[in-house]
């Protein structure tokens, strides 16, 4: 596996921190933002505009679905149960399928341009050795392979020991990728995944679907702090990230432009558009 300066040579990056953002360009800043945000990001780097970006995000209890969780069979009721355990729902427009998102979970989003010439692959390659780069001094012990049994399975789930702290999805626009990942560092990881275990048995009932959903098993899931027997905080992987970036880069703050800003609100209205049916059934609860 190549090492993400390997993969991504640039010497200058524009660092975003949103964790404690309550508003974005005059609307809430929820999860829904947050990807309209991404692909706005995308779009700007794409096309030369920005330097590649990390970004780092943070929201209260939400669950983040996937396209392919819209379509199980019983959906309307898995999200009422969603609601009624004070979740917030959203359907999200990168791949993957749902997680889950609190105060001890951080985002974060890492946009590249020219990923014409980089596969997939290489993508999500990068992003992992960041990760394994940013907390060598903790544990060499994070592996990258699908954790079958966890909630958003995929090749690229980050796990020690075989119990799985992060996934990573990815959303391409134009010639620009928004790497996303979430990293669970505290917290209670079995609540989180037993109520996606929930989400998924009274959304399917044990009907037969085309796609294969996750039977989630809450004891293959852990934060970083109870996997490394190293307790840490949101505010500590944020100062890492930042540390990290620093040793080989350029770190710059660049105001949102006035073309990002509108290309945001094109993309906000189109995943509102998307997350319709998900309110309505959120409001009914």
């Amino acid at each position: 596996m190549k090492t993400w300066q390997e993969i991504i040579p640039h010497t200058t990056f524009r660092y975003i921190d949103h964790t404690e953002e309550k508003k974005f360009h005059h609307v809430s800043n929820t999860a829904l933002t947050a990807f309209a945000i991404d692909d706005a990001l995308a779009t700007s780097v794409s096309l030369e505009k920005s330097p590649p970006v990390m970004r780092l995000w943070a929201h209260p209890k939400t669950i983040v679905l996937g396209i392919t969780d819209s379509r199980l069979p019983y959906i309307e009721e898995g999200v009422k149960l969603l609601r009624n355990h004070d979740y917030h729902v959203v359907v999200r427009n990168s791949g993957g399928l749902a997680v889950a998102l609190d105060e001890g979970v951080l985002n974060l989003s890492l946009v590249i341009p020219g990923v014409k010439h980089l596969s997939i692959h290489e993508c999500y390659e990068a992003m992992v050795s960041f990760i394994q780069y940013m907390l060598k001094d903790i544990t060499s012990d994070i592996q990258a392979y699908e954790i079958v049994e966890s909630y958003c399975p995929g090749d690229y789930d980050l796990s020690i020991n075989g119990k799985k702290f992060a996934g990573i999805s990815q959303r391409r626009v134009r010639e620009g990728a928004a790497i996303q990942i979430y990293l669970d560092i505290t917290g209670d990881s079995y609540e989180r995944a037993s109520i996606i275990r929930d989400f998924y048995s009274i959304s399917k009932k044990g009907e037969q679907t085309s796609f294969h959903y996750p039977t989630v098993n809450p004891d293959v899931m852990g934060s970083l702090s109870k996997l490394t027997g190293h307790p840490m905080t949101v505010n500590d992987m944020k100062k890492r990230v930042l540390h990290t970036l620093q040793e080989f880069s350029e770190v710059v703050r660049i105001p949102f432009s006035e073309e990002e800003l509108s290309i945001f609100q094109k993309r906000y209205e189109q995943m509102v558009k998307r997350n319709e049916k998900i309110k309505d059934w959120q409001s009914e609860a």
